[in-house]
């Protein structure tokens, strides 16, 4: 399975308002934290805002940060919810032109194979991203103070 540069960045930004520990966050910072592209980063941020990831606040003092702790915010429903679950093959998209889709299995394994996959991160939250012992050391890698 193939996570989107999408959802690989909304991750990143959960992991960095994590390791900030509740305090209000930059865009800007985190773009330069990853060398990611502050545009981008707007576009995923005003989504995770929208599903109730984060909270953005406009304005001089403004900036971004979880809605919620981060032992509360499941890995597989994020994933589930940034990822388009009809593109892994063809036939799980309404523009199928295989021919060979009525008579075909591939569709049922690798749904559930899909399945699977989804299944094993809904037994993760964004605290087992940045774990106990490692916070620190994500603090110092992404140029943020950590608690």
């Amino acid at each position: 399975m193939h996570i989107t540069r999408y959802t690989d960045y909304s991750l990143r930004v959960l992991i960095y308002l994590a390791v900030n520990n509740g305090e209000q966050s930059k865009i800007s910072s985190i773009a330069t934290s990853y060398g990611i592209s502050k545009n981008h980063l707007m576009k995923i941020v005003q989504q995770l805002n929208i599903s109730g990831y984060l909270l953005a606040t406009r304005g001089k003092n403004g900036g971004i940060k979880l809605i919620r702790p981060a032992k509360e915010i499941n890995v597989g429903a994020l994933v589930r919810e940034m990822e388009n679950k009809d593109k892994l093959v063809e036939c799980f998209g309404d523009d199928n032109q295989c021919v060979i889709t009525p008579s075909c299995q591939l569709q049922h394994i690798f749904a559930e194979a899909q399945e699977s996959f989804f299944s094993t991160l809904d037994n993760y939250y964004l605290s087992d991203l940045i774990g106990d012992n490692k916070q620190h050391e994500l603090a110092q890698l992404l140029a943020v103070k950590a608690l």
